[in-house]
């Protein structure tokens, strides 16, 4: 069985607020790249339950993170159709992301 690694660390400050994050994949060439902000879930089959870890920096601007969470709100809809066939359920997604984008003053 081949294995692979993604890692994210993260420097605190005297507060455990993150003031740096840098993540690595090594299949992906990707080391050390620094980011503001990550959100990782991963699946609990025993509870039935998304556990989530979400990260970002004191200098995330307020206007990135915004745009960050509609990306992913789009992304969500593209995972879901893939993930089930479901279509209609998945340009729904798009729509309430699209919603989202402008009650938060992204888009007009």
């Amino acid at each position: 069985m081949r294995k692979t690694q993604i890692t994210i660390d993260v420097e605190l400050d005297e507060n455990h607020i993150p003031e740096n994050i840098t993540w690595n994949a090594q299949d992906g060439g990707v080391e050390k790249e620094e980011t503001k902000a990550t959100m990782i879930s991963v699946w609990d089959d025993k509870a039935m339950e998304a556990l989530r870890i979400d990260l970002w920096t004191k200098e995330m601007p307020v206007d990135q993170m915004k745009m960050f969470i509609h990306q992913i709100l789009i992304s969500l809809g593209s995972t879901y159709q893939r993930a089930t066939g479901e279509e209609d359920v998945a340009q729904w997604m798009e729509q309430m992301a699209e919603e989202f984008a402008i009650k938060s003053a992204i888009k007009m």
